[in-house]
């Protein structure tokens, strides 16, 4: 699935619940499903090591992606609806 396959289902998910939640740009092809909690509004969830990865296929090194994303995005915490980011375990 592309990552604009991605953001489209994922806004599925949150039209059938009628909730809003927010997006990390650039990281739509990391993207593995929507999280929620009892009572909590739904959120975002994201493969960390995608999220690396397309960094550092934009050109930067894997020791600048991890701070890059750590500090700007992991970081950038923007209320309830803020994703997550998951250290998926294979």
């Amino acid at each position: 699935m592309t990552g604009a396959q991605k953001k489209a289902r994922v806004n599925e998910l949150l039209q059938e619940s009628d909730e809003e939640s927010l997006l990390a740009d650039g990281f739509e092809a990391a993207i593995i499903g929507v999280g929620r909690q009892f009572t909590k509004a739904p959120v975002i969830v994201y493969d960390y090591a995608k999220c690396i990865e397309i960094l550092v296929k934009k050109g930067m090194t894997h020791d600048e992606a991890v701070e890059y994303f750590e500090f700007n995005t992991q970081g950038a915490w923007m209320g309830e609806q803020t994703p997550v980011f998951v250290n998926v375990v294979h």
